[in-house]
């Protein structure tokens, strides 16, 4: 399923990009109607109600469409999502079509959890850090873990940069038993 989802998710990045949307407000457009379906069970019942004519459906769409103030492109790709069932996954399809984009734009999403929270001048240059090594603008988000002793780990995809004390540790007793060598 998430194959599928993700042809939809990049379906709908090429029309962004093609369209020159603003990526970002696409996204957060279509955050907000996932919020709307995943929040109500009878707005889902009725999109996926095969009783319920696909003119209803879509004159739905339309009200809400028009309410939210979302983009013509957006309810034309909500409709495609209902006319193939796949309306109530539409928030895994948010998800896919953040980081199709973000990889299309060429910006990382990172993960930092610090054992303090750090200053704008301590994010700044982890950040340009991170942007150095993965050639990439990055996203940073900024957590505090009070389990870390001191220093930083970093997530970018499935990469893990452990900067912390407890890391730093592991390395050096590694490094002195000879593992890993």
């Amino acid at each position: 399923m998430a194959a599928v989802l993700a042809r939809y998710a990049r379906a709908f990045a090429d029309v962004t990009i093609a369209h020159k949307l603003n990526a970002e407000k696409t996204v957060e457009e279509l955050a907000e109607i996932a919020m709307l379906v995943h929040g109500s069970r009878d707005l889902r019942n009725v999109l996926q109600n095969p009783a319920v004519s696909r003119a209803q459906k879509l004159a739905l769409l339309d009200a809400i469409i028009k309410r939210t103030g979302g983009a013509k492109l957006l309810r034309n790709f909500l409709a495609v999502l209902i006319d193939h069932k796949r309306i109530a996954s539409v928030g895994e399809v948010v998800e896919l079509l953040k980081k199709e984009l973000d990889r299309r734009m060429g910006i990382a999403e990172a993960r930092v959890s610090s054992s303090r929270s750090l200053t704008p001048a301590e994010k700044k240059s982890l950040e340009q850090q991170l942007a150095g090594i993965t050639g990439m603008a990055v996203r940073a988000t900024y957590t505090e873990d009070t389990a870390l002793l001191g220093g930083v780990t970093v997530r970018v995809g499935s990469t893990i940069y452990d900067g912390s004390v407890q890391g730093r540790l592991e390395r050096m007793r590694k490094e002195i038993a000879g593992i890993g060598n």
